[in-house]
């Protein structure tokens, strides 16, 4: 039998695993357990599966379920097929989802059984050339359907092989066309930065369909490692599986870090067999990062990506000297600068603070059917502009200040809620926090705290202020303190800032000005 050669695309992950390690253990969720002989063979089926419906190579084929065997089987099968795979977030409302299915013009749908009771009765006149639950139906899509590889479609690097959809915080969500090469790229260069092995056993209840949980899942099994997926987070069970399957690696978002310095099994869980643990998706407070990090005796490495990059765009080397705040460097062929936030694209020195722009094979394609969209974040000679706003230091390190967008400004100063966060969070008392606006009549807006605090702690307003007062230049302290009982986040776990204003009192009341927009909120 000849050899399939290594990856060039994500359709060719599972072929080049299940020949090296046919009976490793690729994929470990509460349901079933597959090895990668067993994985790329059900990926077969959904892919004979698709072809033997009249699916053609270049039909969008989209995912909206939790995590799930089926999920991932499904993922590998679409690209087998030639199909272009769009995973979708599966927080969408139905009138959300039935945008995304006619936007991108999707021919399939592969949808959870959860998910089809919510929304199901939305879609009945979508067009669609099949709709697969992911259930006992899944079972019967796949049964007669051939487990041997299927012929290998023609595609090139650069092809179209996924649509990511933005999370859409003004207007609809734009549908970022992922390369095959972009997102193959990605998840090899992270695993490579981060060490991955066969060895490894990764935990992660990061989404699949979103970016940073792909480039987990399928850097993991470029690598021949095991992932253990949870189909939603939950710190108690997180801490059995670390036990239960020698965990060597996690990967998060900051609040599930909080969750788990909070869970009360933690004491009594061992964490020594952690070899490292990595964070994204917002800012993170260094007291927590100290707090794992002396748990684990492991790096726990930031990193920062964005769906238009496939996935990451920065990260640590494990083995590279700790750089503390920092989002790390850019993946190996790729380049980062940072710009005035004028539209330019001359880099500023070290230490000064602009736009994030990356260039190089990770960047998309450009948006689905959005040509004026694309043009705005795209220059002419490739460099994709982020919005978000950093600076380097003299060693190449990226340092996140904020979003463009969610930067507020207070009295003419421009204050970043994220380093306002990063000061709060210091505080013993405090859990998590976001930063949000509120209008305010002579300063314009005003920057609002808002605090989840740890079990048993009795902080107020007062002593939060106070502990600001020390360490924030007066123009940056936020004016008002909101306690609340959680945040509000992503299905990956990322703060919706735009949605803090529904837990303040204070806004229903507030003046209304007219330098604030309905986007800004």
């Amino acid at each position: 039998m000849t050899a399939p050669r290594p990856a060039v695309s994500l359709a060719e992950v599972l072929p080049w695993a299940a020949h090296r390690s046919p009976d490793h253990v690729a994929l470990v969720t509460s349901t079933r357990t597959l090895t990668y002989s067993e994985l790329d063979s059900l990926s077969n089926r959904v892919a004979a599966a698709l072809r033997a419906r009249g699916f053609e190579p270049g039909d969008v084929v989209s995912l909206f379920a939790q995590n799930s065997w089926q999920w991932i089987a499904a993922y590998h099968g679409i690209l087998k097929a030639g199909a272009v795979v769009n995973p979708v977030n599966v927080m969408l409302t139905g009138p959300e989802l039935r945008y995304v299915l006619d936007d991108c013009g999707a021919r399939g749908l592969f949808i959870g059984t959860a998910e089809h009771e919510r929304v199901g009765a939305q879609l009945r006149d979508v067009d669609l050339l099949t709709t697969v639950t992911l259930d006992d139906a899944f079972d019967r899509f796949v049964e007669h359907a051939s487990s041997a590889a299927i012929p290998p479609v023609d595609r090139r690097p650069r092809d179209l092989g996924s649509i990511g959809y933005t999370s859409g915080t003004t207007g609809h969500p734009k549908g970022a066309m992922q390369s095959l090469e972009s997102v193959l790229l990605n998840c090899a260069h992270t695993a490579t930065m981060h060490g991955k092995t066969s060895a490894d056993v990764v935990l992660s209840a990061l989404p699949a369909a979103h970016v940073y949980g792909n480039v987990v899942v399928n850097g993991t099994f470029l690598a021949g490692g095991t992932v253990v997926l949870m189909e939603r987070f939950d710190a108690d069970r997180a801490l059995e599986l670390i036990t239960e399957h020698g965990v060597t690696v996690i990967e998060g978002v900051p609040a599930m870090y909080s969750m788990l310095l909070c869970a009360p099994d933690l004491e009594g869980t061992d964490l020594t067999g952690i070899r490292v643990s990595t964070v994204g998706g917002q800012t993170f407070s260094r007291v927590i990062i100290d707090k794992w990090e002396r748990l684990t005796g492991a790096p726990l490495l930031e990193l920062w990506g964005m769906t238009e990059l496939s996935g990451l765009g920065t990260t640590h080397s494990v083995y590279a000297p700790g750089c503390p705040g920092s989002i790390g460097v850019s993946l190996p062929g790729s380049q980062i600068v940072v710009a005035p936030t004028d539209g330019s694209v001359i880099p500023l020195p070290p230490g000064e603070p602009g736009e994030l722009l990356v260039r190089g094979p990770l960047v998309m394609l450009g948006y689905y059917g959005m040509r004026e969209a694309t043009a705005q974040a795209l220059t002419d000679d490739g460099w994709l502009r982020t919005g978000d706003v950093a600076y380097l230091d003299d060693s190449g390190h990226a340092f996140i200040v904020d979003r463009l967008k969610d930067m507020i400004i207070t009295g003419g100063y421009n204050v970043y809620p994220a380093e306002i966060e990063r000061v709060v969070a210091e505080h013993p008392d405090v859990a998590m926090v976001a930063v949000g606006r509120r209008p305010d009549p002579v300063k314009g807006e005003i920057a609002v705290a808002y605090v989840v605090l740890r079990a048993g702690a009795d902080a107020d307003r007062d002593s939060i202020s106070a502990f600001c007062t020390e360490r924030l230049a007066a123009y940056k302290r936020p004016r008002d303190v909101v306690f609340v009982d959680a945040l509000p986040t992503t299905s990956s776990g990322k703060l919706l800032r735009r949605k803090l204003s529904d837990l303040d009192p204070a806004a229903a009341v507030a003046p209304s000005t007219a330098a604030l927009s309905t986007a800004d909120r």
